[in-house]
């Protein structure tokens, strides 16, 4: 075929269902699972809707992309949200991000975030380090540091954190110590608003359920319980059966068995990829709280996240935790998903490692996209968005 699309998660779904508003059919899709949808796929769990990959919501920030989703689920199925999200610090409950809202702690602790944001190395010209945890210091100052940073994101991605590179931390919200003394004095947040400030999510059905309807309008176009377990690179052939002009590759490079190709760095720049396994698991009582997701640094908790579903998904109770699965203790009865492919790590040689990858495969035609065929933590909005816009790249012959 003209276009083999690897994966039915949101990417392969979007790119494949861009393919046919442009007329083009010549293409097959293999998905691993019996049904589409990827790490954003939907289980019945207590009579509604449990999104077994974690907490993903539609920003409302890309309209190109929610109107091309609409076609499958449309508009008035959805429900639109502000945002509510918490951190859960010491024994405080405050508005997340954390820098905005300190002004919610008792007046003794804002003191103290006061003091350290102000000494903080980014706020007083002091050079900016190379290791991820001094990096965070610098950035945000010692005790929000100490008291969330640091503990939230080994709970969430792995304890030694110098594992991890800088690179990707510059979207974290500039701290200026004016606008957070202002916020403390005036009681009201400022800055910029956080991804999902505003979100949509189905009323009637998890958030799986754009994807099934993607998944349907492709029909026979997806063939499932196919796990791509082999590559032959130079001659375009999956799983010694399948071929086709151009490679749209959206899973794990990791996960692939036999990736065929003259070149030894191609493989030992996939054994420096590094990801997270995430557990979700479903907790049947409600919250007393209007929250939609709360963060937790705790050490002593397992899990690293909650949501809260009783507060956005319509007619269910309950609430789901995120852990991910090296702190995860199983209890008796409760159900659980396990995620083996939840985050991409960004370690230090990741962009380095995924680049090279991606450079070799091109040269024969083979494209990673998305998620884990860039190895990037994309949500699904801007997986969406990718996808459509390399479609339109292929198709008009932009991509070289």
């Amino acid at each position: 075929m003209k276009y083999l699309i690897l994966g039915a998660g949101p990417t392969g779904l979007s790119f494949a269902c861009y393919l046919i508003k442009k007329g083009i059919t010549d293409f097959l899709v293999l998905e691993k699972e019996s049904e589409a949808g990827g790490l954003c796929r939907s289980k019945e769990v207590d009579g509604s809707a449990f999104d077994i990959g974690g907490g993903h919501f539609l920003d409302v920030r890309r309209p190109k992309v929610d109107e091309f989703l609409f076609e499958y689920l449309p508009e008035d199925e959805w429900n639109v949200f502000d945002r509510d999200s918490r951190i859960s610090v010491n024994g405080n409950m405050i508005g997340h991000p954390f820098e905005s809202n300190i002004w919610q702690f008792p007046i003794d602790d804002q003191v103290e975030y006061l003091k350290s944001i102000a000494q903080a190395g980014c706020n007083t010209g002091a050079e900016m380090p190379q290791k991820f945890t001094d990096w965070i210091t610098w950035k945000l100052g010692k005790k929000i540091a100490s008291d969330y940073m640091l503990p939230y994101n080994q709970k969430m991605f792995e304890e030694n954190l110098d594992n991890l590179g800088t690179y990707w931390l510059e979207k974290l919200p500039d701290v200026s110590f004016e606008d957070t003394l202002r916020s403390c004095l005036e009681h009201h947040a400022y800055g910029k608003q956080p991804g999902h400030a505003r979100f949509l999510y189905p009323k009637k059905y998890g958030y799986g359920e754009v994807w099934l309807r993607m998944a349907e309008s492709l029909k026979d176009k997806i063939i499932y319980n196919t796990k791509v377990e082999s590559i032959d690179v130079e001659n375009k052939i999956v799983n010694d059966r399948y071929t086709a002009d151009v490679i749209i590759n959206t899973v794990p490079w990791t996960s692939i068995k036999n990736i065929s190709v003259n070149d030894e760095n191609v493989y030992s720049n996939i054994k420096k990829l590094s990801y997270s396994t995430v557990v979700t698991e479903y907790h049947q009582e409600n919250m007393d709280t209007e929250a939609h997701w709360i963060y937790y640094p705790d050490k002593k908790l397992d899990y690293h996240r909650i949501l809260v579903r009783h507060n956005f998904c319509e007619g269910s109770r309950g609430y789901w935790t995120e852990t991910n699965l090296e702190r995860y203790h199983e209890k008796p009865g409760n159900i659980w998903f396990t995620n083996e492919y939840a985050y991409p790590l960004n370690t230090i040689d990741k962009q380095e490692a995924i680049g090279y990858i991606l450079k070799v495969m091109q040269k024969f035609n083979i494209y990673g996209l998305g998620r884990w065929g860039e190895w990037q933590h994309y949500n699904s909005d801007v997986v969406v968005e990718r996808a459509m816009n390399f479609a339109e790249s292929l198709i008009s012959g932009g991509v070289k």
